[in-house]
């Protein structure tokens, strides 16, 4: 064995201890052919499944060809870290009780972003420590990356049927990050899939979204509907969100596979405001300063004041009547945003049916 791949090799398990140390469950590292997942990729967009979803379609090839995205990388440093966070209220009981906002509970703590990408850059300046200067570039859900492809090549997991990374050890319940790197490092062997006969994703899915195994219509996901789609709620998908404001786990709740889930080490993952135990009047009486505030370094910012009261109102529009939802609906009436009048509009005459 050569000096130099055995430095490769040394390098690449202290990235791996390194890793662990920086909070990652998990490093793997692969390469950037992804040739088998192109064809896959662009037929989901041929068939409109990423709908308002602009960003998925306009990069071309380069989600799909990752030195494309930045010229020189050979090899992609795949990273999970664990989120659900303990003490946190059961998700079916607050599901259960339609006053209640649902929230993804990634969405709990502060904005996962932050928090991976200033890990990963500390990884890559632990590398540069050892390595010397070397050519990167860290991701985290932010440019064209296929990451559930890259971190199952890099044997992270496997995709399920639900499209998600599962992991044996782990579940599904973690985030998933990235460093692109010209470093020729040894690779770790995929994972193949376990997800078996297996079709409990697909049947709880309250809109029924997937459309088959591993592949998911965006237009109909409430993910998609509650946080990516920035215009009118389809009015036939209002009734099945129920209380779910802001993204969906339902097929993760049902994953036999989360019975491995492990709990968040990370602080920053903690319930912050009580967003797993909130009524949905409460949120619908925020101003705007009050969500600015409340929700500053929180990945729920990045939709607005706007799309958060849209979202909250079809909540409002399926809780068991009362005469305090009907007050909180009612005061926003003349909101003066179109998009929460109409579907405060639509949540007012919802009551209606039931009087």
């Amino acid at each position: 064995m050569s000096q130099s791949s055995y430095n490769m090799e040394k390098l690449a398990a202290d990235i791996k201890r390194w890793g662990k140390e920086l909070g990652f469950g998990q490093v793997g590292i692969t390469d950037t052919d992804l040739s088998a997942a192109e064809p896959r990729h662009r037929e989901w967009i041929a068939q409109n499944f990423h709908g308002a979803m602009d960003y998925m379609a306009k990069h071309g090839n380069k989600r799909t060809r990752p030195a494309e995205l930045v010229p020189g990388t050979i090899r992609i440093i795949s990273v999970r870290m664990d989120y659900m966070a303990p003490k946190v209220r059961d998700s079916e009981e607050v599901m259960q009780d339609s006053s209640l906002a649902f929230i993804s509970r990634y969405a709990l703590g502060r904005d996962y972003h932050k928090v991976l990408r200033s890990r990963l850059q500390k990884l890559s300046e632990n590398i540069a420590e050892v390595a010397g200067p070397f050519g990167y570039r860290v991701f985290t859900d932010s440019a064209p990356v296929l990451e559930v492809e890259l971190a199952q090549k890099a044997g992270l997991g496997w995709r399920g049927k639900h499209t998600l990374l599962l992991s044996r050890n782990a579940g599904s319940w973690f985030f998933l990050g990235e460093i692109y790197t010209d470093l020729p490092l040894p690779m770790d062997e995929p994972i193949a899939g376990h997800c078996g006969k297996c079709t409990a994703c697909i049947d709880v899915c309250p809109t029924q979204a997937i459309v088959a195994p591993y592949q998911v219509d965006a237009r109909r996901c409430i993910s998609y509907l509650t946080i990516e789609l920035k215009d009118s709620i389809p009015e036939d998908l209002r009734p099945l969100i129920g209380n779910r404001v802001y993204g969906c786990d339902d097929c993760q709740l049902t994953c036999p596979w989360n019975r491995f889930a492990q709990l968040t080490q990370q602080a920053d993952f903690r319930v912050r405001h009580g967003l797993d135990n909130i009524s949905l009047v409460e949120l619908f009486s925020w101003n705007e300063a009050t969500f600015q505030e409340k929700m500053a370094g929180s990945a729920i910012y990045r939709i607005g004041h706007v799309q958060w009261l849209r979202n909250i109102a079809v909540g409002l529009g399926n809780a068991a009547s009362s005469p305090e939802i009907i007050q909180a609906l009612e005061s926003r009436l003349n909101d003066p945003s179109e998009l929460v009048r109409e579907h405060v509009a639509w949540a007012l005459r919802q009551h209606a049916k039931h009087r």
